[in-house]
């Protein structure tokens, strides 16, 4: 058995090799076919589900409220058909973008983590990323090749690229020319989701000293769904209706 086991992890059927007891109790009254069959199946969930997991782990998703807890009602005007729309990801098979625009607050950011999120479940591989830690993981290579080897990495391995809070930070030309190499190296490749706090008529103060900022916003929209919500920040309601309610727990209890 031990010697069995070991050859099955040199095929590299690992899961069978660590459950080669149970396995053959399970199937003991199998024949031949129905034996490989249920371990060809068994291996196949298994890769999947580590597949998934690494999938998880890599696309930073962390914490995030899911669309279905998401209040429709309280933008000011939100475009619900398009986002619902991007959700079945057929925006990624087209290679098309998503840009979502609109003030702090708005669920920018909890929409493109739901579209990394359900990307990942379909089998993508994904990954959301500040606009900021971008480019500070690209700025801080330190040769020509480092830096490549990071530019393929993010226009070629990854399927569905999020890049958060494009505005919030201005940066010199050397940001702006990574982030245009990342736009159009993936410009009908891959994907992108982009949020943004600003109007693309305002990036120019996000990049005041890059000549490749029109070039960059032109490349991003040719092939994009630009959805624009505008509202009042769902934070700072919540802060709000906390203060008071601990104001009010407070009066109750004098």
């Amino acid at each position: 058995m031990s010697a069995l086991a070991a050859s099955l992890k040199t095929l590299g059927l690992f899961y069978t090799a660590q459950n080669l007891d149970a396995f053959l109790t399970q199937h003991k009254r199998a024949d031949p076919l129905a034996l490989l069959t249920a371990l060809a199946k068994a291996e196949e969930t298994e890769r999947k589900r580590r597949s998934l997991e690494r999938r998880n782990r890599s696309c930073r998703v962390a914490r995030f409220t899911p669309m279905a807890d998401f209040d429709w009602a309280w933008p000011k005007t939100i475009p619900r058909q398009p986002i619902e729309a991007a959700l079945t990801l057929d925006f990624i098979d087209a290679a098309q973008n998503i840009v979502l625009i609109g003030p702090a607050g708005v669920g920018k950011t909890m929409i493109a983590k739901n579209l990394v999120h359900t990307a990942v479940i379909k089998g993508h591989a994904a990954l959301f990323i500040t606009a900021a830690e971008l480019l500070n993981d690209l700025a801080k290579r330190d040769t020509a090749a480092a830096l490549e080897r990071r530019l393929k990495f993010y226009c070629h391995s990854i399927a569905l690229l999020c890049i958060d809070e494009v505005g919030y930070i201005s940066y010199e030309s050397r940001g702006a020319d990574l982030l245009f190499q990342i736009i159009s190296r993936r410009h009908e490749r891959k994907s992108l989701v982009l949020t943004s706090n600003l109007a693309f008529s305002d990036w120019h103060t996000v990049f005041p000293n890059a000549a490749c900022t029109v070039a960059m916003i032109d490349r991003l929209v040719e092939h994009a769904s630009i959805i624009e919500i505008h509202g009042n920040s769902w934070r700072k309601k919540n802060a709000e209706a906390a203060i008071l309610a601990r104001a009010t727990k407070s009066k109750s209890k004098t």
